[in-house]
C-alpha cells in the first residue's frame, strides 16, 4: 500500500499561523485581487487593440494571467476556510465567485476533489496525480485539466463569449488575448509550480505523510512564480494557512530545524 493513501492528519498546531486570518486581512486581500481582476480586465477588453502598443500585448496578458491566477488562489484559500475564517458563508461565497469568474469551474465539485488531494496525495485516489503511466508534464496536465473540465463549462464559456461579442459589442480578438489566453497560461502556471514540481516524485521516493516537497523561491520570486504556492510541503502540513502567510511558515520551520 502506498503511504501516501493514508488519510492526512489536519490536526496540526496552526495557532501561531493564524492570528491574522481571524481578522479582516484575508477578505481585504481576497477583495483586493477580485477588483484588480475585474478592473483590469475591463479596461483590456475596452482598449483598441489596433493602436495599443505591440510591446505591451504580451504584458498585459501576462498581467492578466498572474491575475488569473490570483483568483483561483484566492478560491483554493476558501476551500481551506481561510478567506474569511469568521464567517463560512461569506468565504465559500467568495470560493463560488472566483472559480465562476475564472472559467465556471463549480465549487462545491472543486472542494471535495481538492480535500481528496490532500487526503490521499500522489496515490491512485488523489485527483490532481498522474495516472502512474503517463508521468510527463504534458500528459500530466492534459490529464489534470480533464479532471476538473467538463461540457456544461464550456458551453457556459461558449455563451458568455458570443453574449460579449454580439450583444456587448466586445473586439473579438480583445476577448481572445485577454480573456480566453490568460487563463489558460494560469492552468499552466498553477499545475507548473503547484502540482507537477510539488508532487512528482523525487529520486529517493515520496516522504509520508504530504508526498510533496518545497520549491523555495525567495520570497519575492515566490509570489510572482504562483502566489508562494511553491511552497508546497508547509501548505501540506498547514492546510488552513493563507496564501500570504506561507513564507513566514517557511521561515519558522527552517528556524526550528
Amino acid at each position: 500500500m502506498n503511504i501516501c493513501e493514508k488519510p492526512l492528519s489536519y490536526y496540526v498546531e496552526v495557532e501561531e499561523f493564524t492570528t491574522q486570518q481571524d481578522s479582516i486581512y484575508g477578505l481585504a486581500i481576497a477583495i483586493l485581487i477580485i477588483s484588480l481582476w475585474a478592473g483590469s480586465l475591463a479596461l483590456l477588453l475596452s482598449i483598441n487593440y489596433v493602436n495599443f502598443p505591440i510591446w505591451l500585448m504580451p504584458i498585459a496578458i501576462v498581467w492578466q494571467m498572474f491575475l488569473y491566477t490570483g483568483l483561483f488562489i484566492t478560491a483554493h484559500d476558501a476551500m481551506h476556510g481561510s478567506v474569511f475564517r469568521r464567517n463560512p458563508k461569506i468565504n465559500n461565497f467568495i470560493g463560488s465567485l472566483t472559480v465562476a469568474l475564472y472559467a465556471f469551474f463549480p465549487y462545491q465539485k472543486m472542494l471535495k476533489k481538492h480535500w481528496l488531494h490532500h487526503r490521499h496525495p500522489a496515490s491512485e485516489l488523489d485527483p490532481d496525480f498522474h495516472d502512474s503511466k503517463q508521468k510527463n508534464p504534458i500528459s500530466w496536465y492534459f490529464r489534470f485539466m480533464l479532471e476538473y473540465s467538463s461540457w456544461q463549462q464550456l458551453i457556459l464559456l461558449s455563451i458568455v463569449f458570443n453574449l460579449a461579442k454580439y450583444v456587448l459589442h466586445i473586439s473579438e480578438i480583445n476577448l481572445i488575448l485577454f480573456w480566453i489566453i490568460p487563463p489558460i497560461l494560469s492552468s499552466i502556471q498553477l499545475f507548473y509550480f503547484g502540482t507537477y514540481l510539488p508532487h512528482r516524485q523525487p529520486e529517493t521516493g515520496y516522504i509520508y505523510p504530504h508526498c510533496s516537497q518545497t520549491i523555495a523561491l525567495p520570497s519575492f520570486w515566490s509570489f510572482i512564480a504562483c502566489y508562494h504556492f511553491g511552497y508546497h510541503e508547509e501548505h501540506h502540513e498547514y492546510p488552513h494557512v493563507s496564501w500570504w502567510q506561507l513564507p513566514s511558515v517557511y521561515r519558522q520551520r527552517i528556524f526550528k530545524n
